[in-house]
């Protein structure tokens, strides 16, 4: 008996008519002392745009990685276009048309974006044709809203176009399954409904959407059908005009989460952080920030709204020492401080939470106890030795205040989830005396529950006194927490705006480089 599944609500009109594409019957997926996928069913028809939602650790990214390759389950079977599949690799899943932009990149950072895009394409004949390459990339950047260039190499670019170049590899593979995780987090609201407008066409012409996302409002805006994860299990199988933001919250977490904020802050006079004409380069030798004047004030969430690549970690970098100015001065409390000096930054009282937590935020191989010291080591103790006890009290204080779920705190970093990781370093950086936080996509890859709890801090600091430079890609945190919003666009600021007074497509466009007619002041 033929069924059907439900159009999105922005295509009321529109039937999609079932046909299977993925069917998963009772997936079981062991990892040491974790049972990641508990006895999954999954279903998804042909030509349907389809959202799986959780939190991390719920199971839905184990099971991507099952339908495209990556991992093989214990247990249960899936049949994909009716015939029964076993993937050993990605490989044998992107020649049976399943192609996924994964969460953690698959990327060789020292190639450039061109020859990522086509690496593993055995199509390809022994001499590369580099320039014909060259042009499809572009052509298929385009087309899809997202700007990259061919020849910069992976390493140079943020996090965010690194997920781009994910997306465009996918699209030159012509996969007929194609599964995305969290692919709006780096576009403006205009480039997400180009991008929306994509994928429906995409599933008109039959192509099937995995569409892995945090951000309710898209998927009950662009799915047909919503398959919630719990515990490694399914929790709830609906569609998006049978449920509600509110009910899909409470199927991802067990429990309500809120959604309002505190009000919005009035400018204070008291400027904690000024930045005048600062100019930077990028590590291509460009200039990545151009003449860029901010003030941060006290008690004030100053939100830096922008596409990713934009000039914002450049400055996020240049204001906490990391990176050398090539014009313009850095004020912290009024005192006049010099880029490529983060120590100086240190002892003025900026603290800094960086868009990569791995990498940069934190070293994976020390103990919970170590991460937490590596500001202060310096400074604790006098002489060589540092004194264990006072700071394993001082530690499990601090993860006891900041939640911090670990076995113990002598643990690697790397063993904790994301959100975990996140509190640690907000741990470290606001036990410290700090007047001043750069927050760097603080909240980038989380689930609701851990967005929730970090928000909670950062307003909490806020309402203490603390200065916040928020950089996010994520427009809905940027208009949530800010009490003002500044958008840059190739490194310069194109407005600054009261949040209270804030539109969401007067900063779209602003976000793509149309400078609005008339400027708000603020």
């Amino acid at each position: 008996m033929e069924s059907t599944l439900a159009a999105p609500p922005s295509t009321p009109a529109a039937e999609v008519h079932y046909q299977p594409m993925v069917e998963a019957r009772g997936i079981v997926k062991r990892f040491p002392g974790i049972i990641a996928n508990d006895n999954v069913d999954l279903d998804v028809g042909r030509g349907s745009i389809h959202a799986v939602l959780g939190e991390n650790g719920a199971g839905k990214s184990t099971l991507m990685n099952i339908l495209s390759g990556l991992y093989r389950p214990d247990e249960g079977h899936i049949r994909l276009e009716g015939n029964s599949v076993s993937f050993s690799s990605p490989l044998e899943a992107i020649a049976a048309g399943v192609g996924m932009v994964h969460q953690h990149f698959m990327l060789v950072e020292t190639a450039t974006v061109a020859e990522n895009v086509v690496l593993g394409d055995h199509a390809l004949a022994f001499h590369l044709n580099l320039g014909r390459i060259r042009t499809r990339v572009q052509e298929l950047s385009e087309a899809s809203g997202l700007e990259l260039d061919p020849d910069a190499f992976i390493w140079q670019l943020s996090v965010g176009e690194q997920q781009r170049v994910e997306i465009v590899k996918m699209l030159y593979r012509g996969a007929r399954l194609l599964i995305l995780d969290e692919p709006t987090a780096v576009l403006t609201p205009q480039e997400s409904l180009q991008l929306f407008s994509q994928l429906r066409r995409m599933a008109d012409s039959g192509k099937t959407v995995l569409f892995i996302s945090h951000k309710l409002d898209e998927v009950l805006d662009l799915a047909h059908w919503i398959t919630v994860m719990r515990g490694g299990q399914v929790v709830g199988h609906l569609r998006p005009q049978d449920t509600t933001k509110e009910e899909l919250v409470r199927l991802m977490v067990g429990r309500q989460v809120l959604f309002d904020f505190a009000a919005k802050s009035l400018p204070q006079d008291d400027v904690r952080l000024a930045l005048q004409d600062v100019k930077v380069h990028n590590d291509r030798g460009a200039l990545a920030v151009q003449d860029v004047s901010l003030e941060v004030r006290h008690g004030e969430i100053l939100g830096l709204a922008g596409v990713a690549g934009n000039g914002q970690r450049e400055l996020a970098e240049a204001v906490t020492g990391l990176r050398s100015l090539a014009g313009g001065t850095i004020q912290v409390e009024g005192h006049e401080l010099a880029g490529g000096n983060p120590r100086r930054f240190i002892d003025a009282g900026v603290a800094y939470i960086p868009q990569d937590r791995q990498r940069t935020g934190s070293s994976p191989n020390l103990s919970l106890l170590d991460n937490l010291a590596l500001k202060d080591y310096r400074t604790a103790q006098p002489g060589w030795l540092l004194e264990r006890k006072q700071q394993m009290q001082e530690s499990r204080g601090l993860l006891e205040t900041y939640e911090v779920v670990a076995a113990s705190e002598r643990a690697p970093a790397r063993l904790l989830s994301g959100g975990n990781l996140q509190k640690l370093i907000l741990a470290r950086e606001l036990s410290r005396r700090c007047g001043v936080l750069i927050a760097e996509s603080p909240t980038r890859g989380l689930d609701i529950g851990a967005i929730e709890k970090v928000h909670e801090i950062l307003l909490r600091q806020k309402a203490e006194g603390l200065a916040i430079l928020l950089l996010s890609e994520d427009l809905d945190e940027i208009m949530a927490l800010s009490d003002r919003i500044a958008v840059i666009y190739h490194g310069r600021i194109m407005g600054i705006m009261a949040a209270m007074e804030a539109d969401i497509n007067r900063i779209g466009f602003m976000m793509a480089g149309v400078q609005p007619e008339a400027e708000e002041s603020a």
